[in-house]
């Protein structure tokens, strides 16, 4: 049966070089047998990636084909790539792993079955086979038995590397998503992040045109006595998995998710989480998550003890875990939340600082705030970032968007008036002055913030409004101290603080003009306006 499936693939193998389906034990020995990688003192496997420790944003692609030319949102995020070029690419991955011992998983994308996706996995390492083992959501046996033709098919091949004069690429690593044959080749780079992330593009586009459901990159959790749920939108780096992960909610998932008219889901199985600086008593749910069954990546090991350093950065900011759901307490193991969301919260980590701590949107400033998607990259989460960096990235997650932001941000819109949802705004980065001179916001006191969110509670105090920001502030909010809440007061120099506020409400107006135009009238008024002249 394998043997058909790769040759559909035009892949020729036989059936002892074929690793199909195998358990987390038997791929975490493999691994480690052929040298891929070791194993740490808690038993997960620790697996170095190379040159690309993160995302390799401009050597991503989408072929361009005439089913999804009129649809996809072009751009210096989703660059169309030449369909000849793709076709010489496929035949040299193909061949290279016609050549070599392979380990094929088949999983799913999305929690629902309604609206789940099948997927295989083509890899020629077994570390990167536990990966997506892990992060897909996994099939029952009966859904194993009867899996067919899968939806999609990744093929991955590290090991391979191309030359940009032959293969018209920017580099020797290229990630290409072909909508009209349904294949994903993600080539030259050994991070596993690009699996994940190539999915999670072609999930984007396939739940939204071909089902009308929005898909999202958030995290998810839910109360687990009155079932209220809440998402959180944000880029890596922001929170979205810390914050999800608290200990009186269960977690749906901590990146992707799609929501319904009845339910939000779970599109992954697993989680993918930064490691930098972790420890056991400020990520306590991440940290018993690294045992056997894990995959940590780029994160530095003593030879000797095993005993991994999450303060050593040597390596990248950027060291992750990957481990499923269930090595979390009280994830729902599913994958489904019991019902549509009540809270919606926007993350960003402002390097400017002077962004309140948190604020309240209505459904237009929501929508604005959506398709802006202000952040600040933080280092490692992509090569060649070591400092944090302002950015605009629409949806909180541009580069895995096809289709044009307003798509994603209307059925948010719509989604927020039918179910009442309360959406808010929170600064997880910088207060008292921009990075290097300020301080960055204490986890602690964000974790009140989205309490205080989740409960309502914060609504029943005081607001300011912002009119720079054109935010409503709360002047309080339980177990945070309220002279924070008053960004520009929290600055030594308040002119300093006008002027570098001022700068940033500019560039919320600037990236408007140059890459919002089909953002409606009154989206756009609920966005910053410099007040300074």
């Amino acid at each position: 049966m394998i043997i058909e499936e790769l040759q559909r693939y035009g892949i020729a193998h036989t059936d002892d070089m074929t690793v199909i389906d195998a358990s987390p034990a038997v791929l975490i020995e493999t691994a480690v047998a052929r040298g891929e990688g070791t194993l740490t003192d808690t038993g997960s496997l620790s697996v170095v990636t190379g040159q690309y420790t993160g995302r390799s944003p401009k050597d991503r692609f989408i072929v361009d084909t005439p089913d999804v030319h009129d649809n996809i949102a072009w751009g210096n995020a989703n660059v169309p790539f030449d369909v000849e070029k793709y076709e010489k690419i496929k035949s040299e991955v193909v061949s290279h792993l016609s050549e070599r011992r392979l380990f094929v998983v088949h999983g799913l994308a999305g929690a629902d079955r309604r609206y789940s996706r099948k997927i295989s996995v083509i890899c020629e390492l077994a570390s990167q086979a536990l990966f997506a083992h892990q992060m897909l959501v996994r099939p029952t046996e009966e859904e194993l038995e009867n899996f067919g033709t899968a939806d999609f098919v990744v093929m991955a091949a590290p090991t391979l590397k191309l030359d940009p004069e032959v293969h018209g690429t920017n580099s020797e690593v290229a990630v290409l998503i072909n909508f009209q044959e349904r294949i994903v080749l993600v080539v030259g780079t050994q991070y596993s992040g690009e699996i994940k992330k190539s999915i999670f593009s072609v999930m984007n586009y396939l739940l939204p045109v071909e089902d009308g459901v929005l898909t999202m990159h958030c995290s998810c959790n839910m109360n687990p006595r009155s079932h209220g749920t809440t998402v959180f939108f944000g880029l890596s780096g922001t929170g979205k998995t810390t914050l999800s992960a608290a200990e009186d909610r269960l977690l749906i998932g901590d990146d992707e998710h799609a929501w319904t008219d009845d339910r939000v889901f779970n599109i992954e199985g697993g989680c993918y989480a930064k490691t930098i600086n972790i420890t056991a008593e400020t990520e306590p749910q991440i940290w018993d998550a690294i045992r056997f069954g894990s995959m940590c990546e780029n994160v530095v090991i003593d030879p000797k003890t095993r005993v991994a350093d999450y303060f050593d950065s040597s390596l990248t900011e950027n060291g992750r875990v990957a481990y499923p759901v269930e090595h979390v307490p009280g994830a729902v193991k599913k994958g489904l939340a019991k019902r549509t969301p009540d809270v919606v919260i926007f993350l960003t980590a402002d390097a400017f600082g002077v962004l309140p701590p948190i604020s309240k949107l209505d459904r237009n400033a929501a929508m604005y705030h959506f398709m802006t998607g202000f952040t600040s990259k933080v280092a490692g989460t992509e090569r060649g970032i070591v400092e944090p960096q302002p950015t605009f990235s629409s949806l909180f997650g541009e580069p895995f968007m096809p289709l044009d932001p307003n798509v994603y941000a209307q059925m948010l819109g719509e989604k927020i008036d039918s179910g009442h949802v309360r959406v808010y705004l929170i600064n997880t980065g910088w207060s008292g002055g921009s990075y290097g001179e300020g301080n960055r916001i204490k986890l602690a006191y964000t974790r009140k913030m989205v309490e205080a969110a989740q409960s309502g509670i914060i609504d029943d105090g005081e607001f300011v409004h912002d009119e720079r920001f054109n935010l409503d502030v709360p002047t309080a909010c339980p177990g945070v101290p309220s002279e924070l809440l008053d960004v520009r007061g929290t600055w030594a120099n308040p002119a300093a603080y006008d002027k570098t506020a001022e700068r940033l409400a500019q560039m919320f107006v600037d990236n408007a003009d140059r890459c919002l135009q089909t953002m409606a009238p009154e989206v756009r008024a609920a966005g910053p306006h410099p007040i300074l002249g």
